[in-house]
């Protein structure tokens, strides 16, 4: 197995703070994007990208994989295949029995190692930066603690877990498989879904002592961030930059949406900073059948660079009709 150097594929130092890291996903990210970037290695880019933000990005995660880290240069130090292959055993994150939550239909593209390691991103934990929780601790643990003497009929305990979906999924609502002890469940998670919305799933928590029912399986949902928009509530943003002669003239530039590129109209004498709100654009109201939040378009511009000698003048002529102060160079 390949071992994978997560802050490489970032371009970030071993000692990078959590805005950092986000700052290079987010980055390199935009640039690897499949609905941006066409080229033939983007999607394996833009899945290697994703992979390390998921590890960095999470105190746990980055913790384990940095242990992980310098004991496989202690290995490579000391010979590496000379001395026999690295013990990647004692680092393997799969916990056997419990719940477990699994992706339906495409695993996310994670590599072999990062599923070795860290035991698949379709887990859910109750602790920070967990992906997988073993169930069955709690489900004994719950039945112990609701033992009493008598026949008294007493409802098990509800469970809670985390779940991990896209923004991609939050918009057009997605599913999770969750097995346990050879039983499926198909969990469905609604358009809309924020960051805190709870699944309930009636009866899939500890069961009851002394004939009574079992307690609630509820599902945090956790959206991650998404590389093109940054959401509040049910509104999306989006920065966008014009060249200097579309703000000032007017013209069009291109728009990601939830569901495609879209061509928007940029008015004359646009300024920069200036928000423009394509109204329904939005993420779907969780509640609200056929309603939408708004997508707000920030207008940055591209100043042009190395002008010529005729061009300077033309602008320079510019600035006299403006009554600028044309003498200074």
């Amino acid at each position: 197995m390949e071992y994978k150097d997560y802050y490489e594929i970032l371009g970030v130092p071993k000692n990078a703070d959590a805005k950092a890291i986000k700052k290079a996903y987010r980055e390199l990210a935009r640039q690897y994007h499949p609905d941006v970037n066409k080229s033939p290695e983007a999607e394996k880019r833009f899945k290697e990208i994703n992979e390390a933000n998921e590890v960095l990005s999470d105190p746990e995660k980055r913790k384990k994989y940095d242990q992980l880290g310098r004991s496989y240069q202690q290995w490579e130090r000391t010979g590496g295949g000379a001395s026999g292959g690295f013990d990647w055993s004692q680092w393997m994150g799969g916990q056997p029995g419990g719940y477990r939550v699994e992706y339906s239909g495409d695993a996310g593209g994670f590599s072999d190692f990062f599923e070795a390691i860290f035991g698949g991103r379709g887990g859910f934990g109750g602790v920070a930066g967990g992906e997988t929780i073993d169930f069955e601790d709690l489900l004994r643990g719950g039945a112990a603690r609701g033992a009493r003497r008598g026949t008294r009929q007493l409802r098990g305990q509800d469970l809670e877990a985390e779940v991990g979906i896209t923004l991609d999924e939050a918009y057009h609502g997605t599913t999770r498989l969750i097995s346990k002890d050879g039983k499926r469940l198909q969990v469905k998670i609604p358009r809309g879904a924020k960051t805190g919305t709870k699944v309930r799933l009636a009866g899939e928590g500890s069961e009851g002592m002394g004939g009574g029912s079992s307690g609630d399986l509820y599902l945090h949902v956790r959206v991650e961030d998404d590389p093109r928009f940054e959401r509040d509530g049910d509104d999306l943003y989006f920065d966008v930059t014009a060249d200097l002669y579309t703000m000032i003239l007017g013209g069009e530039v291109q728009v990601p949406t939830m569901t495609g590129n879209l061509t928007m109209k940029v008015n004359p004498g646009t300024q920069p900073g200036q928000v423009i709100r394509l109204k329904g654009r939005g993420m779907p109201r969780l509640k609200g059948k056929d309603e939408y939040g708004d997508l707000y378009v920030r207008m940055n511009v591209e100043l042009p660079k190395d002008l010529s000698a005729k061009e300077r003048a033309l602008f320079r002529e510019l600035a006299a009709i403006r009554g600028y102060d044309v003498d200074r160079e």
